[in-house]
Protein backbone atom coordinates (compact mmCIF):
# COMPACT_ATOMS: atom_id res chain seq x y z
CA UNK A 1 0.00 0.00 0.00
CA UNK A 2 2.74 2.27 0.86
CA UNK A 3 4.01 1.45 -2.42
CA UNK A 4 1.26 2.56 -4.56
CA UNK A 5 0.99 5.30 -2.48
CA UNK A 6 4.82 6.39 -3.50
CA UNK A 7 4.34 5.57 -6.92
CA UNK A 8 0.65 7.60 -7.18
CA UNK A 9 2.22 10.72 -5.75
CA UNK A 10 5.24 10.69 -7.87
CA UNK A 11 3.07 10.57 -10.94
CA UNK A 12 1.20 13.52 -9.73
CA UNK A 13 4.27 15.34 -9.79
CA UNK A 14 5.68 14.43 -13.11
CA UNK A 15 2.53 15.43 -14.23
CA UNK A 16 2.78 18.41 -12.84
CA UNK A 17 6.14 19.20 -14.04
CA UNK A 18 4.80 18.83 -17.35
CA UNK A 19 2.17 20.94 -17.24
CA UNK A 20 4.44 24.01 -15.77
CA UNK A 21 6.79 23.66 -18.50
CA UNK A 22 3.75 23.68 -21.14
CA UNK A 23 2.70 26.69 -19.35
CA UNK A 24 5.74 28.42 -19.72
CA UNK A 25 6.13 27.78 -23.43
CA UNK A 26 2.91 29.80 -23.70
CA UNK A 27 3.31 33.37 -22.51
CA UNK A 28 -1.01 34.30 -22.84
CA UNK A 29 -1.42 31.63 -20.26
CA UNK A 30 0.94 32.45 -18.07
CA UNK A 31 -0.27 35.96 -17.86
CA UNK A 32 -3.91 35.54 -17.14
CA UNK A 33 -2.39 33.44 -14.43
CA UNK A 34 0.04 36.11 -13.33
CA UNK A 35 -2.97 38.21 -12.85
CA UNK A 36 -4.77 36.03 -10.36
CA UNK A 37 -1.89 36.19 -8.57
CA UNK A 38 -0.88 39.79 -8.80
CA UNK A 39 2.87 38.61 -9.53
CA UNK A 40 1.61 40.04 -13.21
CA UNK A 41 0.66 43.53 -11.62
CA UNK A 42 4.21 43.76 -9.56
CA UNK A 43 6.49 42.79 -12.88
CA UNK A 44 4.48 44.90 -15.15
CA UNK A 45 5.35 47.99 -12.35
CA UNK A 46 8.73 46.95 -12.44
CA UNK A 47 9.18 47.05 -16.37
CA UNK A 48 7.52 50.27 -16.52
CA UNK A 49 9.69 51.67 -14.03
CA UNK A 50 13.17 50.09 -15.86
CA UNK A 51 11.89 51.60 -18.68
CA UNK A 52 11.61 55.26 -17.17
CA UNK A 53 14.79 54.85 -15.82
CA UNK A 54 16.57 54.11 -19.12
CA UNK A 55 14.52 57.43 -20.32
CA UNK A 56 15.71 59.51 -17.36
CA UNK A 57 18.75 58.10 -18.32
CA UNK A 58 19.12 59.20 -21.60
CA UNK A 59 17.04 62.38 -21.36
CA UNK A 60 19.56 65.37 -18.99
CA UNK A 61 18.50 69.07 -18.91
CA UNK A 62 15.13 68.35 -16.52
CA UNK A 63 12.90 66.24 -19.14
CA UNK A 64 14.41 68.12 -21.93
CA UNK A 65 15.83 66.26 -25.23
CA UNK A 66 19.10 65.76 -25.25
CA UNK A 67 21.08 65.85 -28.72
CA UNK A 68 25.24 65.00 -28.92
CA UNK A 69 27.19 65.08 -31.65
CA UNK A 70 30.94 65.12 -31.07
CA UNK A 71 33.45 64.49 -28.09
CA UNK A 72 33.97 65.68 -25.74
CA UNK A 73 31.26 63.68 -24.48
CA UNK A 74 30.13 64.22 -20.85
CA UNK A 75 31.41 61.40 -19.51
CA UNK A 76 34.89 62.34 -20.68
CA UNK A 77 34.91 65.50 -19.05
CA UNK A 78 36.77 65.69 -15.76
CA UNK A 79 34.27 66.57 -12.91
CA UNK A 80 36.68 68.72 -10.06
CA UNK A 81 35.43 67.36 -6.59
CA UNK A 82 32.76 69.33 -4.79
CA UNK A 83 32.15 70.09 -1.15
CA UNK A 84 29.18 71.86 -0.09
CA UNK A 85 29.35 75.12 1.80
CA UNK A 86 26.86 77.35 3.59
CA UNK A 87 26.74 81.36 2.77
CA UNK A 88 26.82 84.10 5.37
CA UNK A 89 23.34 84.07 5.18
CA UNK A 90 22.64 80.66 5.70
CA UNK A 91 21.99 79.42 2.35
CA UNK A 92 23.08 75.79 1.90
CA UNK A 93 25.56 76.04 -1.68
CA UNK A 94 25.62 72.63 -3.34
CA UNK A 95 28.55 73.29 -6.22
CA UNK A 96 27.76 70.83 -9.16
CA UNK A 97 29.40 70.67 -12.70
CA UNK A 98 26.84 70.41 -15.19
CA UNK A 99 28.21 68.19 -17.92
CA UNK A 100 28.65 69.55 -21.24
CA UNK A 101 30.44 69.10 -24.71
CA UNK A 102 28.64 69.89 -27.89
CA UNK A 103 25.52 69.49 -26.45
CA UNK A 104 22.00 70.61 -26.07
CA UNK A 105 18.98 70.45 -24.27
CA UNK A 106 15.96 71.03 -26.10
CA UNK A 107 13.07 72.15 -25.00
CA UNK A 108 11.10 72.83 -28.17
CA UNK A 109 9.30 70.06 -30.83
CA UNK A 110 12.08 70.81 -33.14
CA UNK A 111 14.71 68.20 -34.22
CA UNK A 112 18.43 69.55 -34.78
CA UNK A 113 21.05 67.62 -36.73
CA UNK A 114 24.15 68.80 -34.45
CA UNK A 115 26.96 67.24 -36.92
CA UNK A 116 25.00 69.24 -39.82
CA UNK A 117 24.98 72.31 -38.43
CA UNK A 118 28.17 72.52 -37.17
CA UNK A 119 29.62 71.44 -40.64
CA UNK A 120 28.06 74.29 -41.89
CA UNK A 121 29.65 76.63 -39.62
CA UNK A 122 28.14 80.07 -38.67
CA UNK A 123 26.24 82.81 -41.03
CA UNK A 124 27.61 85.54 -39.25
CA UNK A 125 30.30 87.69 -40.40
CA UNK A 126 32.32 90.12 -39.05
CA UNK A 127 33.50 93.66 -40.67
CA UNK A 128 36.98 94.71 -39.92
CA UNK A 129 35.47 98.69 -39.92
CA UNK A 130 33.15 99.83 -37.03
CA UNK A 131 31.91 98.26 -34.32
CA UNK A 132 31.66 94.27 -34.29
CA UNK A 133 30.03 92.78 -31.09
CA UNK A 134 27.39 94.54 -28.94
CA UNK A 135 27.57 93.45 -25.04
CA UNK A 136 24.07 94.40 -23.30
CA UNK A 137 22.18 93.21 -20.02
CA UNK A 138 18.21 92.43 -20.29
CA UNK A 139 18.98 91.59 -16.26
CA UNK A 140 21.29 94.05 -15.46
CA UNK A 141 20.65 93.49 -11.69
CA UNK A 142 21.82 90.04 -11.21
CA UNK A 143 24.31 89.44 -8.88
CA UNK A 144 26.14 86.56 -7.24
CA UNK A 145 27.18 85.42 -3.66
CA UNK A 146 28.73 87.66 -1.58
CA UNK A 147 32.11 86.89 -0.11
CA UNK A 148 35.44 88.86 1.13
CA UNK A 149 35.66 92.31 -0.51
CA UNK A 150 32.59 91.75 -2.88
CA UNK A 151 29.77 92.99 -1.04
CA UNK A 152 26.88 95.65 -2.44
CA UNK A 153 23.47 96.07 -1.26
CA UNK A 154 20.91 93.88 -2.59
CA UNK A 155 17.73 95.56 -4.73
CA UNK A 156 15.83 92.16 -4.12
CA UNK A 157 17.41 88.56 -3.02
CA UNK A 158 20.88 88.33 -5.13
CA UNK A 159 20.44 91.65 -7.40
CA UNK A 160 21.81 94.94 -6.98
CA UNK A 161 22.07 97.80 -9.08
CA UNK A 162 25.78 98.51 -8.08
CA UNK A 163 27.61 97.44 -11.53
CA UNK A 164 30.65 96.86 -9.38
CA UNK A 165 29.00 93.84 -8.60
CA UNK A 166 26.07 92.30 -10.81
CA UNK A 167 26.68 91.28 -14.47
CA UNK A 168 27.53 94.40 -15.62
CA UNK A 169 30.64 93.89 -13.74
CA UNK A 170 30.76 90.50 -15.84
CA UNK A 171 30.29 92.70 -19.08
CA UNK A 172 33.14 95.08 -18.43
CA UNK A 173 35.39 91.83 -18.00
CA UNK A 174 34.60 90.14 -21.54
CA UNK A 175 35.06 93.68 -23.30
CA UNK A 176 37.92 93.97 -22.09
CA UNK A 177 38.90 90.47 -22.68
CA UNK A 178 37.87 90.49 -26.60
CA UNK A 179 39.31 93.91 -26.79
CA UNK A 180 42.79 92.58 -26.24
CA UNK A 181 42.11 90.08 -29.59
CA UNK A 182 41.11 92.87 -31.52
CA UNK A 183 37.65 93.01 -31.40
CA UNK A 184 35.95 96.31 -31.23
CA UNK A 185 33.33 96.01 -28.59
CA UNK A 186 30.01 98.42 -27.74
CA UNK A 187 28.85 97.71 -23.63
CA UNK A 188 25.58 98.85 -22.88
CA UNK A 189 25.93 99.14 -19.00
CA UNK A 190 22.45 100.19 -18.61
CA UNK A 191 20.11 97.93 -15.96
CA UNK A 192 16.53 97.11 -17.81
CA UNK A 193 15.24 94.99 -15.25
CA UNK A 194 14.64 97.75 -12.60
CA UNK A 195 12.68 98.86 -10.79
CA UNK A 196 10.45 97.10 -12.90
CA UNK A 197 11.64 92.80 -14.07
CA UNK A 198 8.56 93.30 -16.18
CA UNK A 199 8.92 94.66 -19.65
CA UNK A 200 12.96 94.12 -19.55
CA UNK A 201 13.28 92.21 -22.54
CA UNK A 202 11.12 95.20 -24.45
CA UNK A 203 13.45 97.70 -23.30
CA UNK A 204 16.52 95.87 -23.92
CA UNK A 205 15.09 95.22 -27.46
CA UNK A 206 14.23 99.19 -27.99
CA UNK A 207 18.36 99.53 -26.93
CA UNK A 208 19.62 96.94 -28.98
CA UNK A 209 17.79 98.23 -31.80
CA UNK A 210 19.27 101.69 -31.04
CA UNK A 211 22.24 100.32 -31.49
CA UNK A 212 22.11 98.40 -34.53
CA UNK A 213 20.57 101.75 -36.37
CA UNK A 214 23.77 103.64 -34.79
CA UNK A 215 26.19 100.91 -35.75
CA UNK A 216 25.52 98.82 -38.69
CA UNK A 217 28.38 96.90 -38.86
CA UNK A 218 27.58 94.98 -35.26
CA UNK A 219 26.79 91.61 -36.34
CA UNK A 220 27.28 89.83 -32.76
CA UNK A 221 24.85 90.52 -29.60
CA UNK A 222 25.82 88.74 -26.71
CA UNK A 223 23.21 89.07 -23.45
CA UNK A 224 24.87 88.25 -20.34
CA UNK A 225 23.31 86.52 -17.49
CA UNK A 226 23.41 85.20 -14.31
CA UNK A 227 21.53 81.88 -13.58
CA UNK A 228 19.60 80.73 -10.36
CA UNK A 229 19.28 77.22 -9.95
CA UNK A 230 17.92 75.86 -6.61
CA UNK A 231 14.98 76.20 -4.28
CA UNK A 232 14.36 77.51 -0.65
CA UNK A 233 17.17 77.72 1.08
CA UNK A 234 19.31 75.36 -0.62
CA UNK A 235 21.39 76.76 -4.44
CA UNK A 236 23.45 75.50 -6.91
CA UNK A 237 27.01 76.74 -8.10
CA UNK A 238 28.06 75.94 -11.33
CA UNK A 239 31.57 74.55 -10.90
CA UNK A 240 34.87 74.38 -13.53
CA UNK A 241 38.23 73.88 -12.99
CA UNK A 242 41.25 75.09 -15.04
CA UNK A 243 44.80 75.10 -13.95
CA UNK A 244 43.90 74.12 -10.74
CA UNK A 245 41.55 76.20 -9.89
CA UNK A 246 37.42 76.88 -9.87
CA UNK A 247 35.92 78.90 -11.85
CA UNK A 248 31.31 78.83 -12.18
CA UNK A 249 30.12 77.01 -15.38
CA UNK A 250 28.41 79.33 -18.37
CA UNK A 251 25.82 78.51 -20.57
CA UNK A 252 25.16 79.97 -24.20
CA UNK A 253 20.95 80.05 -24.82
CA UNK A 254 19.37 79.88 -27.85
CA UNK A 255 15.75 81.57 -28.15
CA UNK A 256 13.90 80.18 -31.16
CA UNK A 257 10.03 81.74 -31.14
CA UNK A 258 8.38 78.33 -31.37
CA UNK A 259 5.95 80.09 -28.19
CA UNK A 260 4.60 82.38 -31.31
CA UNK A 261 6.58 85.15 -31.55
CA UNK A 262 7.95 85.44 -35.48
CA UNK A 263 11.89 84.30 -35.73
CA UNK A 264 12.73 83.00 -39.11
CA UNK A 265 16.23 82.76 -38.27
CA UNK A 266 17.04 80.75 -35.01
CA UNK A 267 18.75 78.23 -37.10
CA UNK A 268 21.57 80.68 -37.76
CA UNK A 269 21.86 81.63 -33.91
CA UNK A 270 22.01 77.80 -33.35
CA UNK A 271 24.68 77.95 -35.52
CA UNK A 272 26.31 80.12 -34.13
CA UNK A 273 26.37 79.11 -30.76
CA UNK A 274 27.65 75.75 -31.51
CA UNK A 275 30.45 77.56 -33.53
CA UNK A 276 31.18 78.87 -29.52
CA UNK A 277 30.54 76.15 -28.03
CA UNK A 278 33.13 74.09 -30.03
CA UNK A 279 36.09 76.64 -29.22
CA UNK A 280 35.18 76.09 -25.63
CA UNK A 281 34.96 73.02 -25.07
CA UNK A 282 38.36 72.31 -27.30
CA UNK A 283 40.01 74.57 -24.75
CA UNK A 284 38.22 74.11 -21.45
CA UNK A 285 35.86 70.73 -21.45
CA UNK A 286 34.49 71.64 -18.15
CA UNK A 287 33.88 75.15 -18.56
CA UNK A 288 30.36 74.82 -20.86
CA UNK A 289 26.62 73.46 -19.77
CA UNK A 290 24.89 72.06 -22.61
CA UNK A 291 23.46 74.60 -24.90
CA UNK A 292 19.93 75.49 -24.04
CA UNK A 293 17.63 75.99 -27.10
CA UNK A 294 14.18 77.31 -26.21
CA UNK A 295 10.31 78.15 -27.21
CA UNK A 296 10.95 81.92 -26.40
CA UNK A 297 13.23 84.17 -28.84
CA UNK A 298 14.94 86.40 -26.10
CA UNK A 299 15.24 89.67 -28.83
CA UNK A 300 17.55 86.98 -30.91
CA UNK A 301 15.72 87.64 -33.85
CA UNK A 302 17.47 91.25 -34.14
CA UNK A 303 20.82 89.81 -35.72
CA UNK A 304 22.15 86.33 -36.67
CA UNK A 305 24.86 86.17 -34.24
CA UNK A 306 22.72 86.88 -30.53
CA UNK A 307 22.87 84.72 -28.39
CA UNK A 308 22.36 84.82 -24.24
CA UNK A 309 24.85 83.62 -22.15
CA UNK A 310 24.20 82.71 -18.38
CA UNK A 311 27.70 82.94 -16.57
CA UNK A 312 27.59 80.96 -13.02
CA UNK A 313 24.62 80.95 -11.00
CA UNK A 314 23.20 82.93 -7.81
CA UNK A 315 25.34 80.53 -5.63
CA UNK A 316 28.68 81.55 -7.21
CA UNK A 317 30.82 84.45 -6.28
CA UNK A 318 31.69 87.10 -8.32
CA UNK A 319 35.30 86.54 -8.81
CA UNK A 320 34.19 82.20 -9.91
CA UNK A 321 32.19 84.50 -13.01
CA UNK A 322 35.01 86.80 -13.65
CA UNK A 323 37.32 83.21 -14.02
CA UNK A 324 34.50 81.92 -16.32
CA UNK A 325 34.17 84.85 -18.65
CA UNK A 326 37.51 85.14 -19.16
CA UNK A 327 38.19 81.43 -20.25
CA UNK A 328 35.39 81.76 -22.16
CA UNK A 329 36.74 85.24 -24.04
CA UNK A 330 40.07 83.16 -24.15
CA UNK A 331 38.59 80.76 -26.47
CA UNK A 332 36.04 83.00 -27.76
CA UNK A 333 37.87 85.90 -28.82
CA UNK A 334 40.12 83.88 -31.60
CA UNK A 335 37.09 82.20 -32.73
CA UNK A 336 35.52 85.99 -33.30
CA UNK A 337 38.34 87.08 -34.61
CA UNK A 338 38.26 84.23 -37.60
CA UNK A 339 34.84 85.68 -38.42
CA UNK A 340 36.41 88.45 -39.65
CA UNK A 341 36.19 89.18 -43.68
CA UNK A 342 37.65 91.94 -45.87
CA UNK A 343 35.66 95.19 -46.47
Amino acid sequence: MDTKKTIFIMLIMLIGLYLVMSLKENPEIMSHLSLLTGEGTERNEKKQDEQQGRQAAENSGEGYKTLTAFPPFPSEVKIPEKKTETSEEGTVILPTTIEGGLVITNDTSYDFDLGVLLSQGPSVKLAQQGAQVLIIHTHGSEAYTPEGNDRYIPSDPSRTEDTRYNVVRVGDELTACLESYGLVVIHDREIYDYPSYTGSYARSAEAISRHLSENPDISVVLDIHRDAIGSGDTVYKTLAESDGKASAQLMLLVGTGENGLPHANYIENLKFALYLQSAVVDKYPTLARPIAVKKERYNQQLTTGSLIIEVGSSGNTLEEALKAIRLFADAAGPALKNLEVSD
